[in-house]
């Protein structure tokens, strides 16, 4: 984009950029035989940015799992043409919407792509919501193996929705649990 352009986009008149260009303070910037000023996009720039986003529930897999995951994530952002700025690893359902680590992850601005193995690996459910949030920003997802069969990915989400709920369940206290056990029994009566 051409040096007007960028002061516009930054909401600064002409000269505060020219100054900004002269002093050196936009990266990349650059002036043609004609005199134009040239300020390569930044978006395009953070694009190869990634940050590496891995993901296991089963904390038994935390040891082996999780370390091989990550550095395949690494080594093929590499490969790529990605520069690595951030890798994070975290042990946690896919369904918890309470990840320490992938909301940090989230909140940095260093990073203009978020690489993962498979969808799941991010979210159980509502992967296409980040998608649409993290594209707004004008950054990306990439997904390095795609599923390919979907009625597989249909019985694991609904497997995965089966065993949250029961986890929630009896993850409670005794006493809660009894609780909602006597509840159900009494529904199941009434209804009778």
């Amino acid at each position: 984009m051409k040096l007007s352009e960028y002061a516009s986009k930054h909401g600064i008149q002409y000269r505060a950029a020219w100054n900004r260009f002269k002093a050196g303070k936009i990266p990349g910037a650059w002036q043609d035989g004609s005199g134009t000023i040239i300020v390569p996009d930044e978006s395009a720039v953070k694009l190869n940015d990634a940050a590496i986003y891995a993901r296991v529930s089963d904390p038994s897999k935390r040891e082996t799992q999780l370390p091989d995951q990550q550095k395949r994530m690494e080594e093929w952002a590499v490969a790529n043409g990605y520069r690595v700025v951030a890798s994070v690893a975290e042990v946690g359902s896919g369904l918890d919407d309470k990840r320490r680590r992938l909301a940090s992850l989230l909140k940095r601005d260093d990073w203009g792509t978020l690489i993962v193995e498979h969808e799941d690996r991010l979210a159980r459910f509502g992967f296409e919501w980040f998608r649409l949030f993290i594209e707004r920003d004008g950054r990306k997802i990439v997904v390095v193996n795609e599923a390919s069969d979907d009625r597989a990915d249909l019985i694991q989400d609904f497997v995965s929705v089966i065993y949250s709920f029961s986890a929630r369940l009896y993850g409670q206290r005794r006493s809660q649990r009894a609780r909602a056990m006597a509840a159900m029994v009494e529904d199941d009566n009434a209804d009778k």
